[in-house]
């Protein structure tokens, strides 16, 4: 794969983006800022339709958008053969599975988070439940009084890091009588309010000590700017699904 500020032709990487919101609009500006971009078009809830057969092909579909527009943005990526970029969140397995499908002609990632400082934290969330494998882990995210998806997305990534094959169970909060926690389970908590950007920390609770494991975002820029490197990378890369630290640093 290439790394560069244009497509195939040495011209500008054309660039469709779907998500009119806040993330979408710091998409535009920050490419605009940087160059090699030429964005041909933005798609939300009020035009998304004309992405099946109107909207122009394009190198490259940038989403950050809603669940409801997949597959509308599948069928885009279908008929242009654009690589894309999506970092939507709030998908079902059998969702994540259609964009996996669309790897097989085009290259493709997803990701729920797209801050290189997340990505240090999963990986160290995934060696301290490999050391600490006695202890208790409790998963806390808090965002904005925005968000529409409980847990976030970064906070089940941060659940496949430190529980892999799935062998835990998960505890959505807890109310009522609820007894001694079990030893195999982890607990998930969501924090609601104001304008936090995004806020995660991963507790491992032990006998008599406690580690806990923080990113905290100030700004929805560090989002941003994972995405257009990702944006510029995945325009030259070969058909496929990609993850973030394939795409990044060259690695799974």
């Amino acid at each position: 794969m290439t790394d560069t500020n244009a497509n195939a032709s040495g011209s500008a990487i054309s660039v469709v983006l779907v998500g009119g919101g806040r993330m979408g609009a710091l998409i535009a500006s920050t490419m605009e800022a940087q160059g090699g971009f030429d964005i041909m078009g933005v798609y939300d809830e009020n035009n998304i339709d004309e992405l099946d057969a109107a909207a122009p092909a394009a190198d490259l579909a940038v989403d950050f958008s809603n669940k409801a527009a997949l597959p509308h943005v599948c069928a885009y990526v279908r008929r242009s053969g654009c690589a894309l970029v999506s970092g939507t969140t709030g998908y079902t397995a059998d969702e994540i599975g259609e964009l996996r499908a669309l790897g097989d002609a085009s290259a493709v990632i997803h990701s729920a988070n797209y801050s290189l400082g997340v990505a240090v934290l999963r990986r160290l969330a995934a060696q301290a439940a490999r050391a600490l494998a006695d202890f208790d882990i409790e998963i806390v995210e808090t965002h904005h009084n925005q968000k529409a998806d409980a847990p976030s997305g970064t906070a089940n990534i941060l659940l496949s890091a430190v529980d892999p094959a799935g062998e835990k169970s998960v505890t959505y909060g807890r109310e009522g009588m609820v007894g001694a926690r079990p030893a195999r389970e982890i607990g998930m908590h969501s924090l609601r309010g104001g304008t936090v950007a995004g806020t995660h920390d991963v507790h491992f609770f032990g006998p008599d000590e406690e580690v806990c494991l923080t990113h905290r975002a100030t700004s929805r820029q560090i989002f941003v700017n994972g995405a257009v490197a990702c944006a510029r990378r995945i325009a030259g890369a070969k058909p496929g699904f990609y993850t973030f630290d394939e795409l990044m640093f060259g690695e799974g």
